[in-house]
């Protein structure tokens, strides 16, 4: 039923674009040399153009897990409290782009810094074909800026990593077996601002994968179960992906490919002292503006990374 409604909807966009064009055609028949009507002409025709580079788009979306919603984490690195506030901007920007694309978000897990900003900070991302626009963002981020945190106002460059994997709901065909005793559970009291159960009591979990050492935590649920279950579906999605990853690698390795390991390289620049620039290193696309890059708008970078990543695999 949802990848009928997907494609209902797919189609109603192409008829919804198709429909405008046709509607321009006529106009331009009938009011060939009126400006105004080449002035609302021009406008919808503006419309459909974006329309049709917005499918131009999801038509990329074909990998394994493309269409599924997203599982967004990001870790303070070096730099130290600039790294922590940097942390902060970073989910800042992802959250406002989410919110401009419909998307829906929930935090599930963040730990705050010491003096300000954060250490950590998970999130549901939850749209069509979410990870499959967000995966470009995974990897280091480079903020060069001057510290509001030095009382002498030098510039400073601090770190933060994004990971990015596919959410894999419960049930969903996969072939991952979490065995139990693979497991250990941990509970915590939650952080964050309080209220009449958190911090009051042991709610957050903290799950510990004994045989690949990944662990995961959830904490902003009102109780001890459902964070559980949160931290479940987290640790599901990275080990589905750990396991493409691999099979991946292997694939590669059996044709004699190398293929880049992106996770601890820098992928993308933000400069905002001495001048403003914001420069993706793998697609070399940059943008002068980066107040507008920080408030949400990603998407300069995200198809470029499409049409370099699909390219290859389709040719």
């Amino acid at each position: 039923m949802k990848q009928l409604a997907d494609l209902k909807e797919e189609v109603a966009r192409m008829d919804g674009a198709a429909s405008a064009l046709a509607d321009a055609r006529e106009m331009l028949e009938l009011f060939d040399a009126d400006p105004a009507a080449e002035r609302e002409i021009d406008a919808g025709l503006a419309g459909v153009q974006s329309a049709i580079e917005a499918l131009e788009m999801a038509a990329n979306f074909d990998g394994e897990f493309d269409g599924h919603n997203a599982i967004v984490s990001i870790f303070a690195g070096a730099g130290g409290v600039d790294a922590a506030d940097w942390t902060q901007m970073l989910l800042r920007m992802y959250l406002r782009w989410a919110e401009a694309k419909g998307f829906r978000t929930q935090i599930v897990e963040q730990s705050e810094a010491e003096e300000a900003g954060l250490k950590s900070v998970t999130f549901f991302l939850r749209g069509r074909n979410a990870y499959g626009m967000l995966e470009s963002e995974r990897g280091v981020h480079r903020l060069v800026r001057l510290s509001p945190f030095d009382a002498a106002h030098r510039r400073h460059t601090s770190f933060a990593a994004v990971d990015i994997v596919p959410e894999i709901e419960a049930g969903e065909k996969s072939d991952i077996e979490i065995k139990p005793d693979d497991l250990r559970f941990e509970t915590f009291k939650s952080g964050g601002a309080g209220g009449q159960h958190v911090n009051k009591t042991e709610s957050a979990v903290r799950i510990v994968h004994i045989p690949t050492g990944i662990v995961v935590a959830s904490q902003q649920e009102r109780s001890q179960a459902q964070n559980r279950e949160v931290a479940m579906t987290i640790l599901r999605a990275k080990l589905v992906l750990r396991a493409a990853e691999e099979r991946d690698a292997k694939m590669n390795e059996l044709r004699g490919e190398r293929q880049a390991n992106e996770w601890g390289s820098q992928i993308r620049s933000y400069v905002l002292q001495p001048y403003q620039l914001v420069k993706d290193h793998r697609t070399n696309v940059d943008v002068g503006d980066a107040q507008r890059v920080l408030d949400g708008d990603v998407d300069p970078f995200i198809w470029p990374y499409l049409q370099q990543r699909r390219t290859p695999a389709k040719a």
